[in-house]
């Protein structure tokens, strides 16, 4: 029997952002995935710091602006970005994913919070944003792109 939902959150240009539940029955998690290309702006010796750096800020950037009355402070964020494969002028696949918990009594039929609700979706695709901007449009180190191709322009959110 299959339980687990995902949904699109639209509005960026320069990465897939969905969400999703592995249990809809027992709505008590949900996760946040940011898949984008990044292109790195300048050479660097140490690409494992870089990535660990990054890793780091998205979670300041999150603890910073976690809304605590429907999250508990205690997320998972999982950011997939292999230092081996970073080199000029070749875009490597990112794959960021972020595991929310629902604070007791905030769960889906509480307060209107249901998988497709537009709250929840306001609220993640704010989260979104929020490591855009704090994140990945302030990086000094990439740029961001949709696909792997170079058709495509590149906007950053």
């Amino acid at each position: 029997m299959k339980k687990g939902k995902t949904a699109k959150i639209i509005g960026f240009k320069t990465a897939k952002v969905t969400y999703g539940t592995v249990d809809s029955v027992n709505f008590k998690s949900i996760y946040l995935n940011i898949q984008t290309w990044v292109e790195p702006k300048k050479e660097v010796e140490n690409w494992e710091r870089v990535v660990l750096n990054l890793s780091r800020d998205i979670k300041h950037t999150l603890f910073n602006k976690l809304d605590k009355q429907i999250f508990e402070e205690n997320i998972i964020v999982d950011l997939d970005l292999r230092p081996s494969g970073i080199s000029m002028n070749k875009k490597s696949f990112s794959n960021l994913e972020i595991n929310f918990y629902f604070r007791p009594g905030v769960r889906c039929t509480d307060n209107h919070l249901e998988f497709k609700s537009k709250k929840l979706k306001e609220t993640l695709k704010k989260i979104a944003k929020q490591i855009f901007n704090d994140n990945f449009s302030k990086n000094e180190y990439f740029k961001l792109h949709l696909t792997k191709s170079t058709k495509e322009k590149n906007i950053i959110v």
